[in-house]
């Protein structure tokens, strides 16, 4: 378990460094027309809208990566949370966040 906690906790930090990294492209857009035209001005606004929304989908991310470690303190990690049947380590080692073994994964899928 300490090789997951440190490879959750490794994601975690390079997660918030790339949020912390994106902050100035998350900027409001300023609406001075002596410095940009307004297509310049609507293609930032179109980046600004882009950055916010990978920097939420790190946010979802980071949380997940810490529910994972709060499994790993529990003794629940690795361990699906709806059939309670181990998670293979493939699947964990493409997302250590992830809460469903393939069965249960490719059922909610199909609805």
């Amino acid at each position: 378990m300490d090789d997951w906690r440190r490879l959750i906790e490794k994601q975690i930090v390079e997660l918030t460094g790339l949020s912390e990294e994106s902050r100035d492209s998350q900027a409001p857009v300023e609406l001075d027309q002596t410095r940009q035209g307004r297509l310049s001005r609507m293609d930032a606004m179109q980046g600004q809208a882009m950055a916010q929304a990978t920097d939420a989908r790190r946010r979802r991310q980071i949380a997940a990566l810490k529910a994972a470690l709060a499994r790993i303190d529990n003794g629940e990690f690795g361990e699906c949370v709806e059939c309670g049947e181990p998670i293979a380590e493939a699947r964990l080692n493409s997302n250590p966040a992830i809460t469903l073994c393939i069965d249960c994964a490719s059922a909610r899928e199909r609805g």
